[in-house]
């Protein structure tokens, strides 16, 4: 069965290491042919098998009473009631968009939209958290515009909505880009789908797109440093026209009953698809490797088993549905081809031009892959940290320092970004990108509706990798919280680097026993995600830096809460816990007042260092916070919520003003003209440091706006929650934010600096 002589280069070249040869030749009681040494290449890789992260991740809570699906599918899925269940899941594009900007993007949304629909779930939302380099360098300012073209191009051509995300622009991402892309569906309980090729005897069908050479060892490069070492045929090529048949197609395929098990040919392509499904069902799966189509000529096995082309399916339909299945597949013109049938022998074997090329214990390629326990050492930047001094500089001109912040490119605004993308199309939109802390959608035919978000500071884990885990998690949950959602779950993304450096695996392991411990004290299971490692360019690692994507319910008598004011006269409370200093701000990266250019000011799109220390954490306070704003919501008594996070209470402050904006109707003509706004008069208290009463970043902290009558009952509603509220003022019709006799900026200057494009 050898076709190629198997040498140490060989397996070198394949990312396996000695041992972890032996133990194929072990398992197989001979020398592996190429196309099982692929096979085992790109399942064994750490971006499949999770060698180096697998035991930390169980530490994570994935079960719920609303649970339906936790880690282990292609998606999760959680109860909501009335019948239905929402799916959603978080995964990584990174090293294929370093190099190929709009392709990289382009296939990550395409791949994420498939882990919905495979589960049986209608795709309603993507969500985008992107992480970027310094915006003034030329180069990232084409892989910026690269990347936001992919994923507007094919969310748009399949029709599905992009209503969410964030962006952040910082120096460790200067040689390795982050793109994150999350996908959350809606679907009938009763027809969920798993990918498990159920029924010995059942046949496996191919559909969608030929198989091409694009893409292959795609799951070998994501596990390897340095993306731009690559060569660009590793990037898969999309065709969001295909992508949207096949939505349909599968679908329609589900609901007919026609189909008993079903996964998408993503990373390490009809390998991972085909092995993983007889492994989820304890049995065997042949294929025919002459039966696959392709649009290459010549391809051997080797290269249709790896290849990662785009938009291809793999299903298991019962012998007696074929004819139900066939007439659905090619009536969406995405093809039905026979590869083979389910085993009951428990292998995976694979024929070409007549020969077994490839003959594995499906369970030993998916589910036993070597796990390691990497060395853990505490890196030693974090005792080289600068502290921010307390009280720390007052600046030149605070409202100077104001605007600099909402200039600053990961606080400005963002409508450049989703002005390019279609978020209205379903028309289930309610809350669009920008206009509240997460973003709302109707689920039509029912009284909910369903906020989601996406979130991770990195500079916080940096600073202290498992004080900054807990607070991504609160983060997200905080944020849905703020549109009047109960958080129900998560997904996460957790993008680092090299895992066999101790340092790295040190930080990793920190941040997801923070993380951990958060979902637990929080009640928000994680239904699964996705570990990208790797992520380092020149020896330099990126950030540590974990993503979540938090999805919650709002169901009467709870309400659709926004940031801006809604009444003049409504009064304004800071709730949760006090300012603490400086650290991890935004504003200390601006303002240092050592340096002697620009009076202490760096450029606000080039941030200096980061400055310590992290802000102390108390879950207990947030876990209080968020269930204070969800029964203050539930009585009534909010009608505009902000979390404070990147620029503090100012920025805050400044984005509820901005958010008042409403178009005035003209009286006889009923046309829409200029936009009015409110503005908030502040009462500034006698603080030890303003800047960081103005600025600083801790955690549990938001504000809530209320009309006056509610003031005394809201008041007695967060002592009731053990929650500090404070007075801060009310809003005002004079369009202005006052603050005391420190700042006086009127909204149209505010919003001229946070529409600031950056480029």
């Amino acid at each position: 069965m050898t076709e190629v002589a198997i040498t140490p280069e060989l397996i070198a070249q394949h990312g396996l290491t000695p041992e972890e040869y032996q133990s194929i030749l072990d398992i197989l009681g001979r020398e592996p042919t190429l196309t099982e040494l692929g096979i085992f290449s790109v399942m064994w890789s750490e971006h499949c098998s999770y060698k180096c992260s697998k035991r930390t991740l169980k530490c994570f809570p994935t079960r719920g009473p609303k649970v339906l699906v936790g880690p282990g599918e292609n998606a999760g899925v959680i109860d909501l009631g009335h019948g239905l269940a929402v799916c959603f899941k978080i995964e990584s594009h990174n090293h294929p968009s370093a190099i190929e900007p709009y392709n990289g993007a382009a296939t990550g949304v395409g791949g994420i939209l498939r882990d919905i629909f495979t589960m049986g779930a209608r795709p309603i939302a993507m969500l985008n958290p992107l992480r970027f380099g310094r915006i003034t360098d030329p180069h990232m300012q084409w892989l910026v515009g690269g990347v936001i073209a992919g994923i507007a191009d094919y969310g748009n051509c399949v029709g599905v909505p992009t209503v969410a995300g964030d962006i952040y622009f910082q120096d460790c991402y200067e040689q390795n880009i982050l793109v994150n892309v999350m996908c959350v569906g809606l679907m009938r309980k009763d027809q969920l789908m798993l990918a498990r090729a159920q029924g010995p005897g059942n046949l496996v069908v191919y559909y969608g797109s030929p198989t091409g050479r694009d893409g292959i060892h795609g799951a070998t490069f994501a596990s390897k440093e340095d993306p731009h070492s690559q060569q660009r045929s590793a990037v898969q090529v999309g065709d969001p026209f295909m992508g949207k048949k096949i939505i349909e197609a599968t679908l329609e395929l589900i609901a007919s009953g026609a189909a008993v098990g079903i996964q998408d040919m993503g990373a390490a392509g009809l390998t991972c698809s085909s092995c993983e499904m007889a492994s989820r069902a304890g049995t065997g799966v042949e294929i025919d490797l002459d039966r696959v189509p392709q649009r290459a000529d010549g391809m051997n096995a080797y290269e249709i088993m790896l290849s990662e082309s785009q938009e291809r399916m793999l299903a298991v339909i019962p012998r007696e549905k074929i004819d139900v299945a066939r007439e659905i597949l090619e009536r969406w013109e995405v093809g039905c081809h026979i590869l083979g049938e389910v085993k009951s022998d428990g292998l995976l074997r694979v024929k070409h031009r007549g020969e077994v090329v490839a003959e594995i214990p499906a369970v030993k390629i998916a589910d036993q892959s070597p796990q390691y326990s990497p060395e853990a050492r505490r890196p030693a930047y974090l005792d080289t940290i600068p502290v921010a001094p307390v009280p720390y500089p007052a600046p030149p001109d605070w409202g100077d320092a104001l605007l600099r912040l909402l200039r600053c490119p990961t606080i400005a605004s963002k409508r450049w970004v989703y002005s390019q993308y279609d978020h209205m199309v379903q028309t289930a939109t309610v809350v669009r990108p920008g206009d509240g802390d997460a973003a709302v959608l109707r689920i039509k035919d029912t009284p909910m509706h369903l906020a989601v978000t996406v979130d991770g500071n990195s500079t916080m884990c940096w600073l202290d990798p498992e004080t900054g885990g807990k607070m991504v998690v609160a983060e997200g949950a905080r944020n849905v919280v703020m549109v009047g959602a109960e958080p129900l779950g998560l997904t996460d993304c957790l993008n680092f680097g090299n895992p066999n450096k101790p340092e790295v695996f040190w930080t990793f392991d920190k941040c997801v026993r923070g993380m951990a411990e958060a979902c637990r004290a929080l009640g928000t299971p994680v239904t699964g995600g996705n570990v990208s490692f790797y992520n380092e360019s020149k020896g330099l690692a990126v950030f540590p830096t974990p993503i979540v994507g938090v999805v919650g319910k709002i169901e009467p008598p709870r309400r659709i809460l926004t940031p801006g004011w809604k009444n003049a006269g409504d009064r304004i409370f800071l709730i949760g816990g006090a300012e603490q200093h400086l650290g991890g701000s935004i504003f200390a990266q601006l303002w240092q007042p050592q340096q002697a250019e620009r009076a202490g000011y760096y450029d606000e799109r080039e941030p200096g260092p980061v400055i310590g220390p992290c802000p102390t954490f108390d879950l207990e306070l947030e876990r209080a916070l968020q269930q204070f704003v969800l029964e203050a919501n539930r009585r009534g008594l909010i009608n505009a919520a902000h979390d404070l996070s990147e620029g503090g209470l100012a920025v805050a402050l400044a984005e509820c003003c901005i958010k008042s904006g409403r178009e005035k109707l003209e009286a006889r003509s009923g046309k829409r003209s200029a936009v009015e706004y409110l503005g908030a008069r502040i009462d500034v208290p006698n603080v030890k440091c303003l800047a960081s009463w103005l600025f600083s970043e801790a955690p549990s902290r938001a504000l809530a706006a209320c009309e006056p009558a509610h003031a005394a009952e809201l008041t007695a509603l967060a002592q009731d929650f053990r929650v500090p509220v404070v007075a801060l003022g009310e809003v005002s019709t004079d369009a202005a934010l006052l603050l005391g006799d420190v700042l006086d900026l009127p909204v149209a200057a505010l919003l001229a600096a946070h529409e600031t494009l950056p480029y």
